[in-house]
């Protein structure tokens, strides 16, 4: 099926889309506020984990619903749906791989949905500390 934006339109959307999410500034943020101490987006480590203790070998990624396919929320577009279903196959193997790489070399991971940060923050940030804390001892 045939795009129903011209190309200068798709281009425009796809250009607004950012590699960091509001939702990751807001956790990121308030596990600030709870005195935890972080990097964001590091280059260095595989797969550009959201957040990373690398002292502690903790690495945290906040999936949003419809990039990382969640079980609950994902949607597939209407339109050129074999390339979206590629792509977005592809990033779900993609999740898998990062997995297996940190679990094999010891690190602790950890994935928070995009849902379940805008049901409840607050629940998401407490879980996010323990689970650090957790891992510092």
């Amino acid at each position: 099926m045939a795009d129903v934006m011209t190309r200068e339109q798709r281009t425009k959307n796809m250009k607004a889309i950012r590699s960091i999410s509001k939702l990751e500034t807001i956790v990121a943020k308030e596990l600030w506020k709870n005195g935890i101490r972080y990097r964001r987006n590091s280059k260095t480590l595989f797969g550009k984990p959201d957040i990373s203790i690398q002292k502690y070998k903790i690495v945290i990624f906040i999936d949003s619903c419809f990039w990382h396919q969640c079980p609950l929320h994902a949607t597939m577009p209407k339109s050129n749906t074999e390339f979206w279903r590629k792509k977005l196959e592809r990033n779900v193997e993609r999740d898998k791989e990062v997995d297996e790489y940190y679990l094999k070399k010891g690190w602790h991971i950890k994935r928070v949905w995009e849902h379940e940060i805008k049901n409840d923050l607050d629940k998401v940030v407490r879980e996010l500390t323990v689970f650090i804390r957790n891992k510092k001892l």
